[in-house]
């Protein structure tokens, strides 16, 4: 057996499982390993929407865990380990990942949409090396793989379907079922390793073993990569023999600089203490700051456990800084909104090459230290780059903050600036009542509120920054579900039309129909360049009162988290009502993590303290089930906004 000469090489280390999974262990138990379980406390919050395949998902959560079991022993455990396993499964159907089902409902959901049809079961394994140097430092290498099976399910019935469900076993597994117990009943064809299916690949795994030990007897030219993360948080590859197999199904990631997420730093204090000691960065993880987490920075130590704590008493330097960022982050979304409002992007754009402060300061009828002050500002924000006293824009300020570029957000920004900024600077009187405080923000504001609400103007503002945010998410929310099957679509407050614009580029068999205000309607001339495909019409009309136009598919962006529950039903309703079993409701907003600690844009947004609530998408899911709907697909987009397709029942 492959792994037989690597056992006696195992003796004596410590091998630790980064998982709490009883199938993983007894799997790696019956081949002879002895393991020490220690789960891993990394939160599975990374946004699937960031990656381009399902089982690069799998094999980062998977590097995640084991890293941070990794790192978290020498301190919590006091000693460190040899080896640490880390693995996560999924089970995708049609490229959409199937969570573990969270009631009964999901869980027939989950089954039905298996039922009679192939999927492919990845598990992403991460290997951690862990090497003690004399200098009380550690150097971490990392081996990851993956590997996929394909799995046909049989035609299931009804009463076979809930017989199952009812037995409990689907709602801790992914997928909601489990091959090696009741589960198996439904399986008409494997292919690939069944243990894969389980919950671990273990031919693979003894492979990679035996790559990782005995690599110079191997003779393939195929290659996998390693990867040595070292105490200066800096990493190196270099390449091992993969012995070749004629039922290979599995990839390895060349190296971490491929993913997103895989970044490793080094956080030091100004007393004297271990440089060893490291943050695992996870910038797609939805939760920082969690002191449970293991995204946030591990106390300060040496790789043999010992804890050094600060002397004297003194803060620690990141949670000092952190509290500096939030201290100063008002005035960082100010130096935003100012140079956003006097047109400093636009300025330097029209001047290749870059402009002095003086020249900038000209333009913008400003002061010279003002626009100084303004400008080394929005350097020390990422917004401008200067070069011997010069000031020319990032590419990410010519990207979003030109008032003409394809997806600008000015609009956004000053609206943000003209009647965000002054809401929440009533925040405390927020609170304490409980409701919005934007009638007492925006009188203050302007002497005839009257006028501000309702001059043409003021819409105009409001229209062109709902029409950047729609630019900018309206291709990520229109392709994220294929809507071959609907026809005619109709978006609720669509109004400039810009995300219907980007349903009739994606979907070319879709007309849509914008369905807004009269105001709205009427004012759309002004964005009419963008409408020449005679697919997207607009209807004048109140949503709340009037008949919708009919459609197979409904649209509802940023709607919902404004609505009281009162004007939810009646909206809701009036949707359920308008359409016949298969029609389809599409729903786009921020959707909150599901134990509500992130993300905090969602949270943040929650405290302008509207009639509205700011939803998980499992309570958007039940709260839509209410009305007869039921969610087929979510997907968190990586964009600003998050989808859910569900269907009429």
């Amino acid at each position: 057996m492959v792994l037989n000469p690597v056992i006696s090489k195992l003796s004596g280390k410590l091998v630790v499982l980064a998982s709490a999974s009883p199938r993983r262990l007894e799997i790696l138990n019956n081949a002879g390993l002895r393991l020490q379980v220690v789960p891993s406390w990394f939160k599975e919050t990374l946004d699937k929407g960031l990656f381009k395949a399902p089982h690069e998902y799998a094999v980062e959560t998977a590097r995640q865990k084991a890293l941070e079991v990794a790192r978290r022993m020498p301190f919590k455990h006091l000693k460190t380990p040899d080896i640490v396993i880390g693995a996560d499964t999924i089970v995708t159907l049609d490229g959409m990942i199937l969570e573990k089902p969270v009631d009964k409902d999901d869980a027939y959901r989950m089954l039905s949409r298996l039922s009679g049809k192939e999927h492919s079961v990845f598990t992403g394994v991460a290997i951690v090396l862990c090497h003690e140097k004399e200098n009380e430092e550690v150097d971490y290498q990392l081996i990851d793989f993956y590997e996929e099976t394909k799995v046909k399910f049989a035609d299931l019935s009804e009463n076979m379907l809930w017989e199952y469900i009812n037995s409990g076993e689907p709602m801790d597994k992914a997928g909601g079922y489990g091959i090696q117990a009741l589960g198996g009943m439904f399986v008409e064809y494997v292919h690939g390793d069944f243990l894969n299916v389980v919950g671990f690949p273990l031919n693979h795994f003894c492979k990679q073993l035996d790559l990782i030990y005995n690599s110079s007897t191997s003779s393939s030219d195929q290659e996998s990569s390693t990867v040595w993360l070292s105490h200066n948080g800096n990493h190196a590859t270099s390449n091992l023999t993969q012995p070749s197999s004629a039922n290979h199904t599995h990839h390895i990631q060349s190296s971490p600089s491929a993913s997103p997420v895989h970044k490793v730093k080094r956080k030091s204090s100004e007393t004297e203490l271990s440089e060893s000691s490291m943050t695992l960065v996870n910038s797609l993880s939805k939760h920082t700051g969690d002191k449970d987490s293991p995204n946030t920075t591990l106390p300060l130590m040496t790789s043999r456990g010992q804890v050094k704590e600060p002397e004297d008493g003194e803060p620690q330097k990141k949670d000092l800084q952190r509290l500096c960022d939030l201290l100063d982050g008002f005035r960082a979304s100010k130096a935003l909104f100012t140079a956003s409002k006097m047109c400093v992007f636009d300025v330097l754009h029209s001047r290749p090459g870059g402009l002095e402060a003086a020249q900038v300061a000209q333009e913008i009828k400003a002061s010279l230290k003002g626009t100084e002050c303004l400008l080394e500002a929005c350097v020390s924000l990422g917004l401008l780059r200067s070069k011997e006293r010069m000031y020319e824009n990032t590419d990410m300020s010519t990207c979003f903050l030109l008032s003409d570029a394809p997806f600008s957000l000015r609009s956004h920004i000053l609206h943000y600036n003209d009647t965000v900024w002054p809401i929440f600077s009533h925040l405390e009187s927020g609170v304490l009542e409980g409701v919005s405080q934007r009638d007492k923000a925006l009188s203050q504001t302007s002497k005839d509120q009257d006028t501000l609400h309702s001059s043409q103007d003021s819409k105009l503002r409001f229209m062109n920054a709902m029409h950047n945010i729609a630019k900018v998410t309206g291709k990520a929310i229109a392709t994220a579900f294929d809507l071959s099957s609907f026809r005619t679509a109709c978006d609720l407050g669509g109004c400039t039309g810009a995300m219907a614009d980007e349903f009739t580029k994606a979907h070319p068999g879709l007309s849509v129909t914008i369905f807004d205000l009269p105001t709205v309607v009427q004012l759309r001339e002004h964005f009419q360049p963008l409408h020449t495909d005679n697919r997207v019409s607009f209807v004048a009309g109140d949503f709340f009162k009037d008949d919708l136009p009919k459609a197979d598919l409904y649209i509802l962006a940023r709607i919902l988290h404004d609505c009281s529950d009162e004007k939810l039903d009646i909206l809701l309703s009036k949707i359920a009502d308008a359409c016949t079993p298969g029609c389809g409701l599409l729903l786009s907003e921020i959707f909150l993590d599901e134990d509500r600690k992130g993300p905090s844009r969602g949270l943040l947004q929650a405290l302008g303290m509207g009639e509205g609530k700011q939803r998980s998408a499992t309570e958007y899911s039940l709260l839509l089930k209410s009305h007869g709907f039921i969610t087929a697909h979510v997907r968190h987009t990586g964009n600003l906004l998050d989808a859910m397709l569900c269907i009429k029942a």
